[in-house]
């Protein structure tokens, strides 16, 4: 079983079926009355992390684990204006490391593209759907969910709610004497804290397979005795090394944050992103989330959106927190993320494929020449922001491997080919 890990770790890539033959809708995964056997993908046997079972499952998670509903309130739906482009799917850029050139339209399947929509000053002039994914359907986010929660903290911070100096053991008592008590929200936002968690799918003790069993993630050996919830496996995490002295990619920073988010605030994440940015937003969905077994939302990946909604969150962003002409975020809190975090702490994470980047609240900050920045899940999950090409990419996948390097030397070459040829139109 390949689980849908949350981790932007680095694997070599094994040979799989193509995105044509591991398309769900040809392999008829769950078509049927009732599907027959051999068509099933279930949670309880792991075949919904397995592929291509993936492919369909990360379109219809609602339908495999027990699920929340982020409300988009009841107001009108701000419609996508549209000014479709077609001679942008003939696009051509050069991927990382490679001598031939590729167009835009051959890089979605060769990135078990699900779903991609292209804004341009707000406006929608690229949208392609493939696979179990469809406009009206919606889909697993990954760790893009992390970068709607350090939105939050950051806004949180910006209107004096969360001190971003305090330790979470001052916000949560109950993590007192753990690896999050003397840990600052800052150092928790920007994922600088020292604490005993591999997330090394090879190793079979690693602690990551405690924290996604114990939120539900994963099914549980009949013979399991762990904690049952996120925040129970939260207590148990244990320190290494030092806080505040290198950035080191671990999920279970953002469950934290999350704790803090909700016991700050009296509400959930679920209804803090409702009222704070989804009921906000004209959204054309409600989203959702998946949960433990007595409802705390996974803040660490568990959301599922509509395309376009993921897209109409993106533009917010790249307008600094406004959206339909009236402030949603507060600005401040918006550029602190786009200035970005101390890139000699990222480059201890020794990424090949992302020299020069840092990390701040939760989002990836490229500080190439059109300082763009991502939102970035395991599988291919992206959202990507050019502010000087007014540019927002949103983007669902179901790549055969969890970790992001799989795709970047396509997606991120392709992303800023895009850019500039939008900057020309």
């Amino acid at each position: 079983m390949t689980p849908a890990s949350f981790v932007d770790a680095q694997a070599p890539a094994p040979s799989f079926p193509d995105a044509a033959r591991s398309d769900p809708a040809a392999l008829g995964w769950m078509v049927g009355s009732p599907p027959p056997a051999e068509k099933l993908v279930q949670f309880a046997n792991g075949s919904a992390y397995s592929f291509p079972h993936l492919r369909w499952s990360f379109s219809n998670f609602r339908q495999l684990v027990p699920t929340t509903q982020v409300g988009r309130g009841i107001g009108a739906v701000q419609t996508l204006p549209r000014r479709a482009i077609e001679s942008l799917g003939k696009l051509e850029f050069l991927p990382l490391g490679q001598s031939v050139p590729m167009n835009w339209e051959d890089s979605l399947a060769a990135t078990y593209t699900d779903g991609i929509v292209v804004l341009h000053r707000g406006q929608v002039v690229y949208e392609r759907y493939t696979g179990a994914l469809k406009p009206e359907g919606q889909h697993i986010a990954m760790s893009v969910t992390k970068s709607f929660f350090g939105v939050i903290a950051a806004s949180l911070i910006a209107e004096g709610t969360l001190d971003e100096t305090r330790t979470v053991a001052s916000y949560v008592p109950e993590l007192e004497g753990t690896a999050f008590a003397d840990a600052t929200i800052r150092q928790v936002l920007d994922m600088t804290t020292g604490l005993q968690y591999s997330e090394n799918y090879a190793d079979p003790k690693a602690e990551v397979w405690a924290h996604v069993r114990a939120g539900g993630v994963l099914p549980r050996p009949p013979d399991y005795d762990g904690p049952r919830t996120f925040y129970d496996f939260l207590r148990t995490v244990k320190k290494s090394g030092e806080h505040g002295q290198a950035f080191a990619y671990k999920t279970v920073n953002t469950d934290a944050l999350g704790w803090v988010i909700r016991r700050v605030t009296g509400k959930s994440v679920g209804q803090n992103l409702s009222e704070m940015i989804w009921s906000q937003l004209g959204m054309e969905q409600d989203a959702y989330f998946t949960v433990d077994s007595v409802g705390n939302e996974f803040a660490g990946g568990g959301l599922n959106t509509g395309l376009r909604d993921l897209a109409r969150f993106g533009e917010m962003i790249r307008n600094n927190g406004c959206a339909n002409e009236k402030q949603i975020l507060p600005e401040v809190a918006i550029l602190d993320i786009r200035r970005g975090g101390r890139k000699a702490d990222f480059a201890k994470a020794a990424y090949p494929l992302l020299p020069g980047w840092s990390y701040r609240s939760m989002w990836w900050i490229t500080h190439n020449d059109h300082d763009a920045i991502m939102a970035r899940g395991v599988h291919g999950q992206s959202i990507y922001v050019d502010p000087k090409a007014e540019m927002v990419i949103a983007r669902y996948g179901s790549h055969p491997v969890a970790a992001n390097g799989a795709n970047d030397p396509v997606t991120l070459p392709a992303f800023h080919a895009m850019a500039k040829a939008l900057m020309k139109n």
